[in-house]
């Protein structure tokens, strides 16, 4: 497991990009849930795995971009999906697909901001102890 985490690319997107890509596939992936007559499963699987992969790519600096451009791009799918007008029908009916891939984007950027939060808490020990022992050298 370790080496497939491994061979994944390290996180790229910037916020804007987290919102771009999530944007771009939720309509492409309207797109053909309104050719195959409304596949709203379909719909709903890839929104969940947009959503894993947009908070997984985005950058740490712009960790807290992910949560909020997923529901949006969902909003913006179901437009082409269904129509304007049946948006907050859609909206309603498929609401378990967007608090899923939400809770997704919050679960793994919340971890992520985690490991970035101990990394920074562990630096700052390792740099105090060493600025610690050299003026222990320098004493004595």
């Amino acid at each position: 497991m370790l080496d497939a985490l491994a061979r994944l690319p390290r996180p790229k997107l910037t916020g804007l990009g987290c919102g771009v890509i999530a944007i771009g596939s939720m309509l492409v992936g309207g797109w053909f849930s309104r050719i195959l007559g409304g596949a709203p499963v379909l719909y709903g699987l890839l929104f969940v795995l947009v959503s894993v992969a947009v908070a997984a790519w985005v950058r740490p600096v712009d960790l807290i971009c992910a949560p909020v451009a997923v529901p949006i791009a969902y909003a913006a799918g179901l437009i082409v999906s269904g129509g304007l007008y049946e948006l907050f029908t859609e909206l309603a009916v498929g609401a378990p697909w967007l608090f899923a891939g939400t809770l997704a984007a919050v679960g793994i950027t919340l971890g992520r901001q985690v490991t970035v939060m101990a990394g920074r808490i562990r630096r700052r020990r390792e740099n105090a102890a060493r600025a610690a022992a050299a003026a222990q050298q320098q004493r004595g």
